[in-house]
């Protein structure tokens, strides 16, 4: 594709446009704790979220937050009446706090789960599990980041 003058300048203008009407990239919206603790209390269910039962693992100092290791274990016997009905992953730090949420049954013999996540800054990563009785069990780990991955 060739460019002529007339098209560099009507780009340039464009984009100058977009940056005066704050229509630019550099304005990213982060959750916020009230929309973090807004998607816990909706996992939630109403139930009361205790701590215990849950481990969530992660590293300490992510140096890329393209790819951010982490897993879940919660202790379960993983019976028909005591299982784990579901864990969810928030980072309360990213656009949208929701990373994932996985679901389990009896037949999945232990509730544990591994996963890669991005994170746009230092933050905390909270794992909260449902289990069959409804009752949550929540866990967190800080992560230092030092490159975002989700544009910051």
């Amino acid at each position: 594709m060739k460019l002529s003058r007339r098209k560099v300048l009507a780009l340039g203008a464009g984009f100058g446009a977009a940056a005066l009407t704050g229509l630019s990239t550099s304005g990213i919206a982060f959750a916020d704790e009230a929309a973090t603790q807004a998607a816990i209390d909706a996992f939630a269910a109403g139930a009361e979220v205790g701590e215990g039962r849950i481990s969530l693992t992660a590293p300490e100092i992510a140096e890329n937050g393209n790819t951010v290791p982490i897993s879940v274990d919660v202790e379960s016997e993983m019976t028909e009446a005591d299982h784990v009905a579901a864990v969810m992953i928030l980072a309360s730090g990213n656009p949208n706090p929701g990373v994932i949420t996985f679901n389990f049954t009896p037949m999945n013999g232990v509730a544990a789960a591994t996963t890669r996540i991005r994170l746009a800054k230092t933050q905390d990563v909270i794992a909260v599990a449902k289990m069959s009785d409804g009752s949550v069990f929540m866990d967190k780990k800080l992560v230092k980041v030092t490159i975002g991955g989700c544009g910051g």
